[in-house]
């Protein structure tokens, strides 16, 4: 049965945690130069840069391991002037303890009428890109499915799509834009009645009023730009910065009614392209404390990766010293070209 309740903003949060430990090693500010199967993820005009089949897995665990957050890709390119790619994350909290109906009607405990469950979050993205016939020009598109599941209490669909463009000069400058939920994602609930009714009660004077079955994910835009310098010992460092901008007033940085606005800056070393060091910062949060006066907070972030004949391995700490409100978490990313096996 679906309830008609009001319409929640914001929703699928899980979207805005990144993918790839050489990205998330950046703090994100990727949006300019991704050119790899992730890009379907940070910006879809990006698998444009594939030469050829390319797979990525991701695994992290966030809340002292309460909480698992997966993600795989694949990408390819079409012709030389399009590209295609498909990912898949899951984030969910497993082995979940229902109590609601330890009590039973007289008042016993009854432990056996303990159960499991757990919630998990499902994203499916179908990305395509293609070269505009104005030199340096790329854009893409991602449709995405959304599915998300609360044990058997509730469950839900939602579909969106995002926009992206990239822009390359001849000095090698790169401009990224990424316009996220362009239509706005909306998801609709489906909650099962038979389920509500045994936890309505569970805590006298809670949980009675139905949760509101429809949201909508308001749009986001992120604006980078990067440039990879080249060095003659072979090393090279590539630098990026974001925008990253949500059409609300938040604790962004900087805050108004129409548009909030959070930078990102990232920063890659490499030697040969084999060894890459990173670090970057972001999340720049204006945090109200106990007395209403103002912190700057922030999240700087650093990272390791190798890469040998097509194979690369990637690792991001996140939030040292523990500059935000969220917990660090050690991330780890496995990238692999599928010509390796064909030459």
């Amino acid at each position: 049965m679906v309830w008609s309740q009001a319409v929640r903003k914001y929703s699928n949060e899980f979207l805005s945690i990144g993918v790839d430990a050489a990205a998330l090693g950046m703090s994100n500010a990727v949006v300019a130069s991704t050119g790899d199967v992730n890009s379907g993820y940070w910006n879809p005009a990006g698998l444009l840069k594939l030469e050829d089949k390319q797979v990525s897995i991701m695994h992290a665990s966030y809340f002292a391991n309460i909480a698992q957050y997966d993600y795989a890709a694949f990408g390819m390119p079409i012709d030389d002037r399009s590209a295609f790619g498909v990912s898949l994350i899951r984030f969910g909290v497993d082995d979940i303890l229902n109590t609601t109906q330890l009590i039973d009607s007289q008042g016993n405990i009854d432990y056996n009428r303990i159960s499991l469950f757990s919630t998990a979050d499902y994203a499916l993205t179908v990305s395509y890109a293609r070269a505009l016939p104005i030199e340096g020009f790329n854009y893409g598109v991602n449709a995405k499915v959304v599915r998300r599941i609360i044990g058997d209490f509730a469950n839900s669909w939602g579909f969106g799509f995002d926009f992206g463009l990239q822009f390359e000069s001849d000095n090698e400058w790169k401009v990224g834009l990424m316009l996220r939920d362009i239509t706005t994602t909306y998801n609709t609930w489906t909650i099962n009645e038979e389920e509500y009714q045994k936890i309505k009660d569970a805590v006298p004077g809670e949980n009675q009023d139905l949760p509101e079955t429809s949201e909508i994910t308001l749009p986001k835009a992120q604006l980078g730009i990067s440039k990879k310098f080249e060095f003659h010992n072979e090393m090279s460092l590539l630098a990026a910065g974001n925008l990253n901008m949500q059409f609300a007033q938040t604790n962004d940085i900087i805050s108004t009614k129409a548009v909030s606005i959070d930078p990102a800056l990232g920063f890659e070393w490499g030697y040969t392209d084999l060894v890459f060091l990173r670090a970057g910062v972001g999340n720049f949060q204006q945090i109200t404390q106990i007395d209403d006066s103002k912190k700057l907070s922030f999240q700087p972030n650093i990272g390791v990766g190798f890469k040998y004949k097509g194979i690369q391995v990637d690792y991001a700490l996140t939030d040292l010293g523990d500059q935000s409100a969220a917990l660090y978490s050690n991330i780890f990313s496995l990238k692999v070209d599928l010509d390796i096996f064909s030459r």
